[in-house]
Formats: structure tokens, sequence, C-alpha cells
């Protein structure tokens, strides 16, 4: 970070990320500032609605502007990134994980390691020296005699809550923040429904009218026995042919329905609980007889 933007760690603090293509990733959650040069190395990003778990972004060639914060890896490195509780310390362990996966040592991983800024900003070698100072509390460390790791650690040891002295800013302020609970929706699959068509037999009984032929025998007496012709006494046989209805079945498949599935969508409302922080601000002047009074407390 060089120029007046080194002053305003608030600033950087309250920003938006977003990775080297210009893609939005998050607000920033933590700010991490080394303990001898005061300046940022990393900050932490949450990508997600819920969870406690947060990505930890390199400053190195970072530039900020207004409420934007620009960092030179993409949000998919982010995303991908070792993850971090949020307002815990970052361990060696994590430390190490961490330069790793960026490609990066303690001595690259501060705000202006890159040269970026030294470059598109116009600054002189020394504002670009102080400006890599800031890069990297590991090399001040290694100065003094201390690892790499041990500088991170002391580094998140000091600023784990995402707060910094305001007095190095001679501003005299300090931002308080607090997080807010952010709620959204994702569709899932939540089950799945079907149509089966399966036989079953049943018994269907229709009535249906038969006719058969029944004989009756008729008589009727010869009146002119000459129309009749030539008699002869004897046995004699005649028949006629008797006819029924037989009831006779035959089945036929015929559609009868269509039957088919629809979807209708009911909202509902569903209460979501989770656990927030806010930090709170206490005052003590070490002076006897000065007004510590917090006038925020009188404000509606």
């Amino acid at each position: 970070m060089t120029g007046s933007n080194t002053k305003d760690l608030d600033a950087v603090a309250t920003s938006t990320v977003y990775d080297r293509d210009g893609e939005k990733v998050g607000k920033v959650e933590q700010l991490f500032v080394g303990d001898e040069s005061g300046l940022p190395t990393w900050v932490s990003v949450k990508t997600g609605f819920f969870g406690s778990s947060a990505s930890l972004v390199p400053l190195a060639g970072a530039k900020h502007s207004g409420d934007r914060l620009d960092v030179s890896v993409t949000k998919q490195a982010i995303k991908d990134a070792p993850g971090h509780d949020a307002g815990k310390v970052v361990t060696d362990d994590e430390h190490a994980s961490l330069l790793k996966h960026y490609g990066l040592t303690s001595e690259t991983s501060g705000w202006d390691a890159y040269g970026k800024h030294s470059q598109d900003d116009g600054h002189t070698g020394s504002a670009a020296g102080a400006a890599g100072a800031a890069g990297a509390a590991g090399a001040a460390g290694a100065a003094s005699g201390r690892t790499d790791d041990a500088d991170l650690r002391d580094e998140k040891g000091t600023h784990g809550t995402a707060t910094h002295d305001a007095t190095k800013h001679g501003d005299g302020t300090i931002t308080r923040s607090e997080e807010r609970l952010n709620v959204g929706t994702q569709r899932v699959e939540a089950g799945t429904a079907r149509l089966r068509k399966y036989v079953v037999t049943e018994e269907q009984s229709v009535t249906v009218p038969v006719t058969h032929e029944e004989v009756e025998v008729v008589r009727e007496p010869i009146t002119d026995a000459k129309g009749v012709g030539d008699v002869k006494l004897g046995d004699e046989t005649a028949e006629v042919t008797l006819h029924e209805d037989r009831v006779v079945t035959d089945k036929e498949t015929v559609p009868v329905e269509r039957v088919g599935l629809k979807v209708n969508e009911t909202t509902e409302d569903q209460t979501v609980t989770d656990t927030v922080r806010k930090e709170k601000i206490d005052t003590d002047t070490g002076t006897v007889g000065t007004n510590t009074a917090d006038t925020s407390k009188h404000q509606k």
C-alpha cells in the first residue's frame, strides 16, 4: 500500500474484495497487520452465506480505492485456500499451507511485494521501500532472529480480531464492526414423485338378452280332402331345426384416462437462527478528571 492509503486501514477493513479479473469475492472480515510495521499483510474473506470458515487472501500486489480492494489472485484460488476459523489465531501450519497454496514466501506475501504499486502509482524507491517493508513482517522478524512462521503467528495473535491501534494513524479513532446475518436460499432436490402403472383383475357382470326357438304343435282340421292328394297310411316323421342365442365374450383394450404429474410451488416462512459477533469499545485514558463518557449510549 502506498500514498495516503497506508494511513487508512479502517477503509481497507470495511472494503469489498475483487479478484484479479474484477469478479466480486466478498466483504473483508478481518485485516491482519504486522506488529512492527503496522501495515497490512492478509485479509480474511467469507465467500458464502453460512459457516464460520473464511479464506485468507494475500495483499501482495493489491490495490485499494474507495470501498474496493483489488487483489492479485483469482476467486477460485481464494475459495480453494485452506480455511481459517474467524477470530482465531493463525497457526504455523496454517501459515505454511497458505504460503504454499498461493506460491508465496513471507517476503512476498505483503502488500507491495510484487512491486505493482511502485510501478503503477509512480512512487519512488523510498515509497516502494516503505511499502515493501509493510509486505512482510516475516522479513523484519528474520532480522531479529525469529522464523517466518513465528512472525505471522505474532501478527495474528495481536490482530486476530481485525482491530488495530488507531494511534498509528494519528486520527485518534477506531472503527467498530459487527457481523450481520445474511440469509439466502439455495434450490436442492427434496424428493422424487413417480407414476407407476400396474394391472389388477376384477369381475364384471353384464346382462345380455338371449333368444331360443321352441316347438309348438299346431293342429288344423282339413276340410277339403281332395286338396291333400294321395294319402298313405303308415309311419311318418317330420323334423324342424331349432335355434338359440349363445353368449360369446370378447375383450378389447381401449384408452379411458390420461394421468400426469403437475408440480406446484408452495411458499412458507422458515426461521433461521445463527450467532453473530460485534465489537464493543471501552475507554481507558489513564488520566484522572478526563471525561470518558461514551456518547454512543445517548444516541438513538
